[in-house]
Parts: C-alpha cells; structure tokens; sequence
C-alpha cells in the first residue's frame, strides 16, 4: 500500500516539471547519433546526461525547473556549450546544436535564444515567471490577482459561483478562455488544490513559497485531467548550495484607511 501510495505521489510531482529536447547536426547537417548531451543546474548542482539516437535526437525529461548549463560534445567534433538555459514549467524547451568539427577538448559557447513560440507542444498558455511573483506589488499577496496578466483571462462577476473575494483568500477563481470560473483546475506540483464540492482553490500558497506558474488556457496533453477548463500549473521553490533567505515588511499606514463619512444631521 505505502509503495503505491509513493507511486501515485512521484506520478503527479511530475506534472510540476519541465522538459529540453532538441536534435544535433554536424557542419554538413547531418545528424550526429550517439552525442553526450550533458545538463547542470547550477543553483542545486542536480545533473542530467542523456545521448542523441539514430536520427540525432535527445529528450531530457522530468527537470525541475531552473537555469541550466547545457554542454553537448562528440567525438571528432567540438564541444558546444549553452551556458544559461531556462526550463520553465510545463514547457518542452527545444535546443538544437550544429557542432563544428574540432577537437573534443576545444569548447564553443553558444547563446540560446528564448523561444516565443512552442515548437513542441500545442498548448496555449503563458508561465508567470518568478520575479513577477515576489516583486509585483499585489493588495494581500495572492497570486491568482497574477493569472489576470495572462492573455484570455478576466475577472469573474462579483455574483459568479466562487468568483467572490473571501476574507484572508484572495480571489478564489478567474475566468480563461471563455471557460467558467468553476472549470479551472488548480495543481500545486502536480497535486489538485482543488475544493471538489465548489470547484475553486481551496487554499493560496504565499508568494514566497513559489517560484513560478503556467496557466494553460487550452489544448493541453493527456496528462492533464479532472477539470474541462484552464490548467493552473505552480511550481515551489526548492532549496539551492548556497544559503539565502529574505526579509519583508508589510505596513499599512493609518492616515491612508479610508474611513466611512457619516453625513451630517440637517438639525444641526
């Protein structure tokens, strides 16, 4: 039972994840099977290595997301090396290499370039990167107030079904690409957050505690279930080789309340 239970667990933390794939071609664009793709996050020190196929094409699934040195070499070729690489969540980034006949030791930085467009996956959505979560200045500090950056979403009526700001919750849902508010399906490393009786969030995690989230508002994989609206995929900070921490202070002034005027007696 605890085995399946782990099972289940580790089968939906990898929702929360992101993947590099890409193909390697030699000067006269011919594929290069059997290169060493090797991968290093630099804030965790986590490493990945994976080698090209027949056809010259690599897939490295399940990273968590994070900035990325990608270094790619083969025999009787050069060693090219992308020195930043962002994987965001829920994305397949696509990193391609032409390597240059050289020796193996002679190393060539190349500059990846962001990829506006998916050229892996046809969904639609769009990631709140982290330093729009910690430095936007929102009223109460709940992300969702974020989910209205992104392209086709809009604030649900003040009468819709769960679209009534609560008390200590923030917003509780928000309209995606024509979807009802209540067809959102919320996931928090790939675990639901979801309040299954009124279909809204059951709780907001802090802002402190992410490090970025995607809103896919349509044509999303098979991997996703349960709700027929937007997918609200967030992603946790993790911890780093390095220790870090940060200090907030939140005041409210009481010269700026804005106090009820009560209107005058006409008697008086």
């Amino acid at each position: 039972m605890a085995v399946l239970f782990f099972g289940f667990l580790a089968s939906l933390h990898a929702q929360s994840i992101g993947t590099l794939q890409g193909r390697v071609f030699d000067p006269e664009d011919a594929v290069v099977p059997g290169a060493r793709i090797a991968l290093r996050n630099g804030a965790t020190g986590l490493e990945r290595f994976v080698e090209t196929d027949s056809e010259g094409i690599y897939l490295a699934a399940a990273l968590p997301v994070g900035v990325y040195r990608v270094q790619a070499d083969a025999t009787g070729f050069r060693t090219q090396v992308v020195e930043s690489l962002i994987i965001e969540i829920g994305r397949a980034v696509v990193q391609d290499f032409s390597l240059r006949v050289g020796d193996i030791t002679e190393e060539m930085s190349v500059t990846s370039t962001a990829n506006l467009i998916d050229r892996a996956t046809v969904s639609v959505g769009h990631v709140v990167d982290g330093r729009i979560v910690q430095e936007a200045p929102l009223n109460g500090r709940y992300f969702l107030d974020l989910g209205l950056l992104v392209p086709g979403t809009s604030t649900p009526a003040q009468n819709a079904f769960s679209g009534a700001p609560m008390r200590g919750l923030g917003s509780l849902a928000f309209n995606s690409a024509g979807n009802r508010e209540e067809t959102v399906n919320y996931l928090v490393n790939g675990i639901t957050l979801n309040n299954l009786a009124f279909s809204s969030i059951t709780f907001q995690p802090s802002n402190n505690t992410i490090e970025e989230f995607k809103v896919d508002n349509s044509t999303f994989s098979a991997e996703y279930g349960q709700s027929s609206g937007a997918i609200v995929n967030i992603a946790t900070r993790s911890g780093g080789n390095e220790f870090h921490g940060e200090l907030q202070e939140c005041r409210r002034r009481q010269s700026s309340y804005c106090w009820p005027i009560r209107p005058r007696s006409l008697a008086s």
